[in-house]
């Protein structure tokens, strides 16, 4: 059977919702976030870093949410939830899949300790181009979306597990006005 070890309020949400997607079971050991928003130490018994997420499945032990991703859909996914290979929408799911931590987060983090690090921070110049290049993302989703009705394609994928994250819990620590994009919403 499957563990997750799922730190509160962080990406392995991505985790329990893909897992109750294609119905495996599994095991999961809640750890909750310290005051000082990291895990707790007991956290590091999983996974030497003390992050989060982490499966077990047999003898593998993997990190990192996209990671995880990818194996629970190649070793349990029986051809669920990612786009074949030879479709043409794969391109897209591979994109999709893989934007939700290296591009969107990078940029919503960008914009977000920036706004934390500069003296005022809403004056700026550097901050308008931080902006401006969230706007550009999140204007790429939105063009996505109003194309299709998933962001692979036709059907539901990882790759709309993947890109929830931003849209939902990190959301909650970097607020991004959404009203301009309803394909997002």
């Amino acid at each position: 059977m499957i563990t997750l070890y799922h730190l509160d309020q962080s990406r392995s949400e991505r985790i329990i919702w893909l897992l109750q997607e294609l119905g495996l079971e599994y095991r999961l050991e809640v750890f909750l976030r310290q005051p000082d928003l990291y895990g707790p130490a007991t956290l590091k018994e999983a996974h030497g870093l003390g992050r989060a997420p982490v499966i077990r499945d047999g003898e593998v032990l993997l990190a990192e949410s996209g990671a995880i991703v990818e194996y629970l859909i190649a070793r349990h996914g029986q051809g669920r939830l990612a786009a074949a290979s030879d479709s043409p929408e794969f391109p897209h799911y591979l994109y999709w899949l893989h934007y939700a931590e290296g591009s969107l987060m990078l940029q919503l983090l960008r914009e977000w300790s920036l706004d934390r690090m500069l003296p005022d921070a809403g004056s700026h110049p550097g901050m308008a181009r931080v902006r401006e290049a969230t706007r550009a993302h999140l204007g790429s989703v939105e063009a996505r979306l109003r194309s299709v009705p998933y962001l692979a394609g036709q059907a539901f994928t990882a790759a709309d597990i993947m890109m929830a994250y931003p849209f939902t819990t990190f959301r909650r620590i970097c607020p991004v006005d959404l009203s301009p994009y309803p394909a997002i919403r």
